[in-house]
C-alpha cells in the first residue's frame, strides 16, 4: 500500500473504530448478524473525506441490502436508521417528546390544543416515551415513518419529532387526559394496532383531518348540482383521504335536455372533468387526490363508463386519474345467469332507480321493460363479458353489489336510507344523500401480534386492542375536521368508524395452517366472530355513558338485529356473550352504527412489518423501494422453517431467487413447506372467496377483497365473480393479474402506476392496489 493510503487509514482509524462499535453495539443480540461485514462493505463504499453522517447512512443501506439473505439484517438496518433520525431530531433542537411538540408548535405544525395538553402533563409525557420502542420496527417499517409521517421544520426539513414522539403526538391529539394518552400511545409502539394515515398524519397538528374515507351521493341531473359535486369533491381531497362518487342520476348520451330542446353528452364529460380536478387538487402536497366513481348497470352510459380506463382510443373520453366501479343490483347477475335480456335506462326518465333495492327495484324496473321505457336492450352476458374485460384490462371496474350492500346495512333498516356506493377501497358502505357525505374513520388490529407461537391466538390480548380501539376511533368523530358541511352533519348523526385487521396471513404461518385449509377458515371466522363482539360491547358501554347516536332509532340494531341476523344460516359461536350484548344494547344502544371495516392496510402494514390485511403474501422473494434506495426482502417465516429443517442453504435460496419467490417448484423442500408457503398466484381463488364470506356475517361494513389470476380469461372471470356474489359478498377490489411468464416481485414500489410491466396481451396486466399504494394510502 502506497504512503497516501496509509496516512488515510491512520487519519481515518478513529471514524472507522466508532462506525465499528456503534454497528456492533446495535447487532449485540442479533446473532444471525456479521457486524463486521456490514463495516467493511462501507469502509470500503465511502468516498475520501466522507463524514459521519455520510457513514452511518451507508451502514443503514448496507443492512438493507443484506436482508434478501438474511431478514435479521432488517432489525440492524431499522437500529441504524433510529439513530440516524435521533440525529436529525436533535439538530432541530428536540431533546425530548415536550420539547419537540413546543418546537412543532411555534413553527405552525402542531395545533394550539395538543400543544397545551403536552405542556401541561410535559414531565409525564416525557416519561412515558419508551427508548426501546423504535427497536420494534424492522427496517421498511421504520423507513416509511421517516420518509412520509414524521413532521419536518417547514424551513430545514429536519424532522421535529422521533417515531416515538409520532406515536406519542398521535396519541395526545386524541386523549382528554395524560395516562389515556399514554396507554394508547403503548398499544401503538407495540405495533399491535395502528389508525389509518389520516389520523397518524393529522392527530395533533393543526389540520386535524383524521377521517379516511368519504362518499357522496349522485349529484342531481342539474347543472348546478353538478358543479356543486365538484367543489365538494375539491375540498375533500384537499384535506381528506380517498373519495367516493355515485354517478348514476347523471343523464345519459343522446338524452332530451328539455330546456335548450338538445341532446345530452352523457356522464363521460362530466367524468372527465372530475378527473382532471382529482389530479389538479393534492391532499396537503403530500398525495395525489384519489376518487373512485360508481355507476349503476342499468345506465345507459355503461358501456362508455368501462372504457375510461383504457389506453387506446380518444382521449377526451378517457379519465386515467379515476377508479370505476361497477354497482351491481342482483337483478342483473340473476339474467347473466339466466342468459337474458338486460336493459338499460335513462335516469332522466326513471329517476327513482337509484333510490331502490332488491324486491322493490325489481318491482320497478321490470314493470318499466314492460313498458318499453329503455334506452336500449342488450344481452346480460355480453355486457358482463364486458365487464370482466375492463377488469382484465386495468384491474379497474370492481364487482360491488348493491342488494347485498343494503340488505346487510344497519344503517339501512328505514326506506330512505339508501347505499349507493361504496369508497375508494371497497371496504365502507354507509347511507348517503344530497344533504349527507357519508364519512369513516380506520385503524387496524395487528393479528400478528396476538398469536402466540404453537399455541394460537392470545384472545384476551385481542379483547383488549380491540376496546382501546373503538373508543380512539370513536373519539376521531368529536375532534375531527369537516371539509365540507355534509360530512360534518353525517358523521357525528351516524357516528360510524372501521375496524380492520392486518396480519392474517401472520397468524396462518405462524400457525402452520395453510391459507385454504378448512382450519385456516375457522380460525378466521373466529377472529372475526371475535373483533366484532368486542366491538359493539365497547360500543354499548360507550352508549351507556354518552348516549347513542343520534340516528340510532332508524338502525336494524335499534329493532333488535345485529349485523348475524342479517345473515341466513349464520350461528354464532359465544351465546352467552351475544345474549348478554343484545340485553344491553336494548337498554343502552349504541355509539356507532357501523364499526367493522377490513382496508387495504398497504401502508401501515409495512409499518407494522405485518402482511397486509386479509391478503395471503404475494410472493416469497420481493422488492421493495424506499427514498434511499431498492432492496429484496424474502419471507421471514418460510426463512426460519428453513433453518430449523437445517434447508437454508445458499443453493436453496438462489433457487427461491430464480423462481422470483416461488418455492413450488423446489422438490428438495418438504411437501408440507410448499403447501404452506405457496403464494396468491398459487392458491385456488375460491379459498380467498369462501374466507372472506365466512367472515361476513362478522364485518357491519365490507372488506377490500382483492382477487388474483395470473392468466384471465373471460371464462375465468365470470365463474369467479358469480361464485362471489353468490356467496353473498358486498363487495371486491381489484383484479390482480399478471403474465403468466413473469411473477412480479415489487408490492410497494414507490412508482405508482396500473400499466404493463412488459408487451403483454390485453388479458395479462398488472394493477392492484398493493403495487399502487398511493391510491388508496387514506385506507392504508
Amino acid at each position: 500500500m502506497d504512503s497516501v493510503g496509509a496516512t488515510r487509514m491512520r487519519v481515518d482509524e478513529s471514524p472507522e473504530d466508532r462506525l465499528a462499535t456503534l454497528v456492533r453495539t446495535q447487532a449485540r443480540d442479533l446473532p444471525e448478524v456479521d457486524p463486521d461485514r456490514v463495516v467493511r462493505r462501507v469502509v470500503a463504499g465511502l468516498n475520501e473525506g466522507a463524514d459521519r453522517g455520510a457513514a452511518a447512512d451507508l451502514a443503514v443501506r448496507t443492512a438493507a441490502e443484506l436482508i434478501a439473505e438474511e431478514p435479521a439484517y432488517s432489525r440492524l438496518a431499522a437500529r441504524l436508521l433510529a439513530g440516524r433520525i435521533a440525529d436529525e431530531a436533535a439538530e432541530a433542537g428536540v431533546a425530548s417528546f415536550s420539547a419537540g411538540i413546543a418546537l412543532g408548535h411555534r413553527e405552525g405544525v402542531i395545533g394550539a390544543e395538543t400543544a397545551a395538553f403536552v405542556a401541561a402533563h410535559a414531565a409525564e409525557l416525557d416519561a412515558a416515551v419508551d427508548a426501546d420502542g423504535d427497536r420494534r420496527f424492522e427496517y421498511f417499517g421504520l423507513r416509511t415513518v421517516y420518509d412520509r409521517y414524521l413532521l419536518r421544520h417547514p424551513v430545514s426539513r429536519k424532522v421535529v419529532e422521533t417515531p416515538q414522539h409520532f406515536l406519542l403526538r398521535v396519541a395526545c391529539g386524541l386523549s382528554k387526559e395524560p395516562g389515556e394518552a399514554i396507554g394508547f400511545y403503548r398499544l401503538m409502539s407495540s405495533l399491535a394496532y395502528l389508525p389509518s394515515s389520516p389520523t397518524l398524519f393529522n392527530s395533533g397538528t393543526v389540520h386535524t383531518q383524521m377521517s379516511s374515507c368519504y362518499l357522496l351521493d349522485s349529484p342531481k341531473d342539474e347543472l348546478e348540482s353538478i358543479y356543486d359535486m365538484y367543489g365538494r369533491i375539491a375540498r375533500l381531497s384537499k384535506f381528506a383521504g380517498g373519495i367516493g362518487v355515485a354517478w348514476s342520476r347523471v343523464r345519459s348520451r343522446g338524452s332530451l335536455i328539455r330546456g335548450t330542446n338538445g341532446h345530452s353528452n352523457g356522464i363521460v364529460p362530466w367524468l372527465k372533468t372530475l378527473d382532471s380536478s382529482v389530479a389538479a387538487v393534492n391532499q396537503g402536497g403530500r398525495r395525489k387526490g384519489a376518487a373512485c366513481v360508481y355507476l349503476e348497470t342499468w345506465h345507459p352510459d355503461i358501456l362508455e363508463f368501462l372504457e375510461l380506463r383504457e389506453n387506446t382510443g380518444e382521449d377526451a373520453r378517457r379519465a386515467h386519474n379515476l377508479n370505476l366501479a361497477n354497482w351491481v343490483p342482483d337483478l342483473f347477475m340473476r339474467r347473466v345467469e339466466e342468459d337474458g335480456v338486460w336493459s338499460l335506462f335513462d335516469p332522466n326518465e326513471l329517476p327513482e332507480l337509484p333510490d331502490l333495492w332488491g324486491a322493490e327495484f325489481d318491482k320497478v324496473y321490470e314493470a318499466a321493460e314492460r313498458d318499453g321505457r329503455f334506452v336500449r336492450q342488450m344481452p346480460a352476458r355480453d355486457l358482463y363479458a364486458r365487464m370482466m374485460r375492463t377488469l382484465a384490462q386495468t384491474g379497474n371496474g370492481w364487482m360491488t353489489f348493491k342488494d347485498a350492500a343494503n340488505r346487510t346495512c344497519n344503517q339501512a333498516a328505514e326506506p330512505g336510507n339508501v347505499v349507493h356506493l361504496s369508497n375508494l377501497c371497497t371496504e365502507i358502505l354507509e347511507v348517503t344523500s344530497d344533504g349527507e357525505t357519508a364519512v369513516c374513520n380506520l385503524g387496524s388490529v395487528n393479528l400478528g401480534a396476538h398469536v402466540v407461537p404453537g399455541e394460537g391466538m392470545d384472545w384476551d390480548k385481542l379483547r383488549a386492542t380491540v376496546r382501546t380501539a373503538v373508543i380512539f376511533l370513536d373519539r376521531v368523530i368529536d375532534i375531527n375536521y369537516y371539509p365540507t358541511d355534509q360530512a360534518a352533519a353525517s358523521n357525528p348523526r351516524w357516528r360510524p368508524v372501521g375496524l380492520g385487521l392486518m396480519g392474517l396471513q401472520d397468524v396462518f404461518f405462524t400457525l402452520g395452517l395453510p391459507f385454504d385449509s378448512a382450519e385456516a377458515r375457522e380460525l378466521s371466522t373466529l377472529i372475526s366472530e371475535e373483533i366484532y363482539l368486542t366491538a359493539l360491547e365497547t360500543s354499548s358501554a360507550l352508549a351507556e355513558v354518552h348516549g347513542p347516536h343520534p340516528a340510532y332509532a332508524q338502525t336494524h340494531a335499534a329493532r333488535g338485529r345485529l349485523q348475524p341476523d342479517l345473515w341466513e344460516g349464520v350461528y354464532p359461536t359465544q351465546t352467552k356473550r351475544w345474549d348478554a350484548l343484545r340485553t344491553r344494547v336494548a337498554e343502552h344502544g349504541l355509539r356507532n352504527s357501523l364499526l367493522v371495516a377490513i382496508a387495504p392496510t398497504a401502508t401501515i402494514a409495512s409499518i407494522a412489518g405485518a402482511y397486509e390485511c386479509i391478503e395471503p403474501q404475494v410472493s416469497n422473494l420481493f422488492k421493495r423501494e424506499t427514498l434511499s434506495g431498492e432492496f429484496l426482502q424474502i419471507n421471514g417465516y418460510l426463512v426460519r422453517e428453513l433453518k430449523a429443517r437445517g434447508l437454508w442453504t445458499p443453493e436453496v435460496r438462489d433457487r427461491i431467487k430464480r423462481a422470483e419467490g416461488s418455492v413450488q417448484g423446489i422438490a428438495e423442500l418438504p411437501e408440507d413447506v410448499r403447501e404452506l408457503y405457496r403464494t396468491a398466484w398459487e392458491l385456488p381463488q375460491r379459498a380467498l372467496i369462501d374466507l372472506a364470506a365466512a367472515r361476513s356475517p362478522y364485518i357491519d361494513q365490507s372488506q377490500s377483497l382483492n382477487l388474483f389470476m395470473a392468466d384471465p380469461t373471460i371464462g375465468k372471470l365470470s365463474s369467479m365473480y358469480r361464485y362471489a356474489w353468490s356467496t353473498g359478498l358486498k363487495t371486491t377490489y381489484y383484479l390482480r393479474s399478471r403474465p403468466a411468464t413473469r411473477i412480479q416481485q415489487a408490492t410497494v414500489p414507490a412508482q405508482a402506476s396500473a400499466a404493463p410491466v412488459e408487451e403483454i396481451s390485453d388479458l395479462e396486466v398488472i394493477a392492484c392496489s398493493l403495487e399502487n399504494p398511493e391510491a388508496c394510502e387514506a385506507c392504508t
